[in-house]
């Protein structure tokens, strides 16, 4: 299935504090990543993209206003995996997987055979189905992540937006995460998230969103907008960029 995604003229403030300018932009089955300073708008952006936020302009999904649909439907279309996953019971990994398929239940409705396979499929697909009957207190970071994602292919989801789905994490997990993300691509699902680190999205990522000041400053695959004239202007330190002998993408040389 096509997923395309449309965002067009999108602003929003804080108050009198605009995080969001005249941004637009489209997306068809790709792994975006949102980089940019702290501060430029980076997790505003896919918390408007969520329909969390109601901004000026439209985010349309598959022509499809995002903010003239309910939180049900939205749900369906859309899975969200946050930064600092909202969890303060010691529920077991397969309860909280589970719970990826309430939109696509009525009020009082009881899961059925059906949900529970969605549900042990979703685990399987990132690799945690041995962690099934495990509380969520047990599990290491990178674990956590995997069960908030797999909660969220739970939803059967068009679209997964990831805010920061590598922070503290350690490099080895940082690098399953993003490579199982990005499988997920191959199968029909558009992924965009908010990175950090901008060697590793130019090694995962399909294209790039670089904001500064909450407007789009660079948009383009990873060699058109991780370049030196960009990282200088946007984040005002001098690097080098060497092409990596095998991907041939942009890999980042800091200063000493």
């Amino acid at each position: 299935m096509v997923v395309k995604i449309k965002v067009k003229n999108v602003s929003f403030s804080y108050g009198s504090i605009k995080a969001l300018e005249n941004v637009s932009f489209e997306i068809e089955n790709e792994f975006v990543g949102i980089i940019g300073p702290n501060g430029s708008g980076k997790t505003t952006l896919l918390n408007c993209m969520a329909g969390f936020l109601k901004s000026d302009g439209c985010i349309l999904i598959n022509g499809k206003d995002i903010n003239k649909l309910d939180r049900k439907k939205v749900a369906r279309e859309i899975g969200i995996v946050p930064q600092i996953p909202n969890i303060s019971f010691p529920l077991t990994v397969f309860d909280i997987v589970l719970m990826g398929r309430n939109p696509h239940k009525k009020m009082l409705e009881f899961m059925n055979e059906k949900d529970i396979k969605i549900a042990n499929d979703a685990m399987e697909a990132v690799g945690i189905e041995h962690l099934a009957d495990r509380t969520i207190t047990e599990l290491s970071g990178g674990e956590l992540q995997k069960v908030i994602i797999a909660r969220a292919l739970a939803q059967q989801p068009n679209i997964l937006l990831l805010d920061e789905p590598t922070a503290h994490l350690d490099i080895h997990h940082q690098i399953e995460i993003l490579s199982l993300i990005k499988s997920l691509i191959g199968k029909g699902i558009t992924a965009i998230a908010v990175l950090h680190d901008l060697n590793l999205a130019s090694c995962f990522c399909d294209k790039i969103i670089l904001l500064n000041k909450g407007k789009i400053f660079a948009i383009g695959n990873v060699k058109e907008v991780i370049t030196p004239d960009n990282i200088y202007t946007v984040y005002g330190i001098r690097v080098d960029i060497l092409q990596h002998p095998k991907s041939k993408k942009p890999v980042i040389i800091f200063p000493e």
